[in-house]
């Protein structure tokens, strides 16, 4: 029988986007719903994503394939569920607490994720807390 293919699933949240990754063996390829992240669009939202590649180095990513789903959210959001959800998987894969340990020295929120969400608008304004104003005169 042949030897079966070791694969990691993970997920990464930001506000509203939701990024879905499949860490695999292969040759370093990286995509974003099926684009190279060396072309991703725009650059500061590719330098988001890249950077838990860039911190662990191109040896430990070099023989791997990571495949990114992500869907809602803007484009910055999108960007690092991404992040997060490419953190969570090179640390899953690696096993290495060092790993870990340099993703939360850099940025906590790498592999915890960041909580703030959309305050809900209310009644008697245009926003969560904008009221419209009054003259009583």
């Amino acid at each position: 029988m042949a030897a079966r293919r070791r694969i990691i699933l993970t997920s990464g949240k930001r506000k509203t986007a939701i990024a879905r990754a499949v860490v695999r063996p292969g040759r370093g390829r990286v995509r974003i719903n099926g684009v190279p992240i060396e072309i991703w669009m725009p650059e500061s939202a590719r330098w988001k994503m890249m950077e838990p590649l860039l911190l662990v180095g191109e040896d430990v990513w070099g023989q791997l394939d990571i495949d990114v789903t992500v869907r809602g959210g803007g484009f910055m959001g999108q960007a690092e569920a991404v992040r997060i959800a490419i953190a969570r998987g090179l640390w899953l894969w690696t096993g290495d607490e060092r790993i870990r340990e340099v993703f939360i020295e850099y940025d906590r929120t790498m592999l915890a994720g960041d909580p703030r969400r959309k305050e809900p608008k209310k009644y008697g304004g245009r926003g969560a807390r904008a009221r419209f104003q009054t003259s009583y005169r």
